[in-house]
């Protein structure tokens, strides 16, 4: 019996894998030939028109070889399109006088009277509907026939340079004046030392406008002096003499990203924070006018982000009111770099009465101290905070402000304070424990860290027994594993002494109390009226501490901190928000 072999089902797809991968390799080399010729003929075609324009150039009077709006002034378009072999082309003509320093230049040692000494002309010819077409260029020198005589003109030299006073080159200058004959329009490119040269430009007293912009960097420019918005610019239009030459020199860099951020201590958004931002530069005197000032507000996620910002010393401050400033990361104000991305927050919480920023800072070096313990007091009362700490705190839990209970407390009889439920015999269960869980407290960040426990009233009444009000803590970085310990990380042990430390919790964003209740007495029963956990994490300012809900008066400051002299002042709290600054000596 004779076998018969064929091709299987495999054989049959890596054959035609293979006759694919060839085809493609072809179609390839196909493509690839046919993109040669066609930018060969696009090249050609494009040459071809280069030197049309060239042999134009050459035949035409010297006096007209220029630009229309240009220097020197001339008949040739700065930009023209043209056709050629089917195609678009945009032509781009510079032309300029060059001061060759063979018989001198103009303000040397020998002074060139006449430094116009024969015209360079540029063209670049390109192809926006051709592909990968790279532009040509192409450049020509025009001499006068005869010996230069001395000139009634002058020059403009532009400068640019970066922020640490290195040229920059490719920048784009425009240059504006519309009071001479012909009037002037012009835009060229800096050199490689980030300087452009224009020879033999009319006179003209303060009328030359100029403006240097390249992408990606800030710009500058001059201003027209005795203008309303700014009278008294310090860079004015430019003045062209005869016979001199006219530095202007701008500085531009790299732009720059600023995100401003309203939150409250624990990172949380606060939306539609007005703010105003304004820059150090100058641009007029008498009065004083800034080059950036802008008043603006967050957004609904609590955010504003300025693009394309010059390098600068800013000026950031809240101008709203429904919120107190509790800091700022970092201070006000701000020094921007060039090609940078920086972060801004101010750190808010709501209005109360009359509030107090305490900054304490180093006297020398001007950085702020953490940890400063911060006393303010006047007859009657007295309150101390810690610098670059804040509290989560709770003084309500009626409407449900909790995450669960046994029954046994009383959250809303009356709001504000927490008991035990009354029975129908209207006396306290002795016989249980009553317990409540507090809801979810988000520090924003997980380097948290946390000092003290503290609650009021600080007290209970004898009756209800020893420990008839005690506190369990328990913390995660997943927002869903709750263990529930004392201060010895215990699950059996208990927090019974007010402003006791916290400990076992650091570096946990996620917090939860538990309060426990019981009296020995059927009358009398514990109540919690506010509790706090002293804390520090990303969103709370450092140095800073803010005393709020005060009334109008005259208080006293001291501070003491690790290292440090003792330092105290005095300062006058008026109706709304107040600041005042502390200064301590080593």
């Amino acid at each position: 019996m004779r076998n018969r072999q064929g091709l299987t089902f495999i054989d049959v797809v890596v054959s035609i894998g293979i006759i694919g991968i060839l085809f493609v390799g072809i179609f390839a080399t196909y493509s690839s030939i046919l993109d040669v010729i066609n930018n060969s003929e696009r090249r050609g075609a494009a040459a071809s028109i280069l030197n049309r324009q060239i042999e134009i150039i050459r035949n035409l009077p010297y006096n007209q070889v220029g630009t229309v709006g240009g220097v020197p002034s001339g008949i040739i378009p700065q930009e023209q399109t043209l056709q050629a072999s089917g195609l678009t082309f945009v032509i781009k003509t510079t032309v300029r006088n060059i001061d060759d320093p063979y018989d001198g230049t103009l303000g040397g040692n020998p002074n060139d009277t006449a430094p116009a000494d024969y015209k360079l002309a540029e063209l670049e010819v390109s192809c926006s509907s051709c592909g990968s077409f790279v532009p040509l260029i192409l450049t020509t020198t025009v001499s006068p026939k005869n010996l230069e005589a001395a000139s009634t003109n002058g020059s403009i030299f532009v400068n640019v340079f970066d922020a640490s006073g290195i040229g920059i080159s490719g920048v784009t200058v425009h240059v504006v004046n519309a009071s001479i004959t012909p009037p002037l329009d012009l835009f060229d490119t800096t050199n490689a030392s980030g300087v452009l040269q224009l020879v033999g430009v009319s006179t003209s007293t303060q009328s030359y406008r100029i403006d240097v912009s390249k992408t990606g960097y800030s710009s500058d420019k001059t201003y027209q002096p005795g203008d309303p918005s700014n009278p008294n610019p310090l860079k004015p239009h430019a003045t062209v003499a005869a016979q001199t030459v006219t530095q202007v020199s701008f500085a531009i860099d790299r732009v720059s990203t600023l995100n401003v951020r309203t939150s409250d201590v624990v990172c949380s958004s606060v939306s539609g924070q007005d703010f105003t931002l304004q820059g150090s530069k100058l641009i007029g005197t008498g009065p004083d006018v800034l080059k950036f000032s802008t008043s603006s507000a967050t957004d609904g996620s609590g955010l504003k982000t300025f693009n394309n910002l010059e390098w600068d010393t800013y000026n950031i401050s809240r101008s709203g009111t429904t919120n107190y400033l509790v800091g700022t990361m970092p201070f006000s104000p701000l020094t921007i770099n060039p090609s940078s991305t920086q972060d801004f927050r101010f750190i808010l919480e709501p209005s109360s009465p009359d509030g107090l920023l305490v900054i304490v800072k180093d006297s020398g070096s001007g950085a702020v101290i953490n940890g400063a313990s911060v006393n303010l007091s006047k007859t009657g009362f007295s309150q101390t905070l810690i610098t670059g700490r804040n509290f989560l705190r709770q003084t309500d839990w009626s409407a449900g402000e909790y995450s669960s209970q046994d029954g046994g407390i009383d959250v809303s009889s009356p709001a504000g304070t927490l008991k035990l439920l009354l029975s129908a015999s209207s006396t306290y269960s002795t016989s249980t424990v009553s317990w409540l869980t507090s809801n979810t407290f988000n520090v924003g960040s997980s380097t948290a860290t946390y000092y003290t426990l503290s609650w009021s009233p600080t007290t209970q009444p004898p009756q209800t027994g020893p420990d008839s009000l005690k506190f369990q803590i328990a913390s995660n970085n997943d927002n869903a594993t709750w263990n529930f310990v004392g201060p010895d990380g215990m699950a059996g042990s208990y927090y019974t002494t007010n402003g006791a430390g916290v400990a076992g919790h650091n570096n946990r964003r996620f917090l939860r109390y538990k309060v426990f209740m019981k009296t020995d007495d059927e009358n009398f029963t514990p109540s919690l009226d506010d509790l706090s956990i002293e804390f520090n994490s990303i969103c709370v300012p450092g140095g800073q501490v803010l005393f709020s809900g005060l009334t109008a008066d005259a208080y006293s400051i001291t501070a003491t901190a690790v290292g440090y002299s003792l330092a105290s002042s005095s300062v006058s709290v008026v109706n709304g928000f107040n600041q005042t600054e502390v200064l301590m000596s080593p």
